[in-house]
């Protein structure tokens, strides 16, 4: 989160997916970047939960995981990208400014 602000992205966190799922409701971002390992429901649930609310439109997201066969879920559910912990800065801004509209910043909400 430090590493995006810093970058200059606008970051909304949430601390798991029901709240995560409130904050893509009331304002979609441009990016999801979510943990696969969350409480009540893992970040590929999550993910499907989003795809399959046809009202939003494609966002695209990067996985963070520790586990490796994360990665191949992570792509059947159209993921564009995955990182592994622990996270390396570069290889996270990267990512996220190749699939950002504008490349570099995020908007505030909406």
């Amino acid at each position: 989160q430090l590493h995006l602000r810093n970058a200059g992205y606008a970051v909304h966190v949430a601390e798991d997916a029901v709240e995560a799922g409130h904050l893509v409701l009331r304002s979609p971002p441009d990016l999801i970047i979510s943990d696969v390992n969350m409480p009540h429901m893992d970040g590929f649930e999550f993910i499907a939960a989003v795809r399959a609310d046809h009202s939003l439109p494609y966002i695209p997201v990067i996985f963070l995981t520790s586990e490796e066969e994360g990665e191949i879920r992570g792509k059947e559910l159209g993921a564009v990208g995955y990182v592994a912990k622990p996270i390396r800065a570069d290889r996270l801004l990267d990512l996220v400014a190749k699939h950002v509209p504008g490349g570099r910043h995020l908007p505030g909400p909406r």
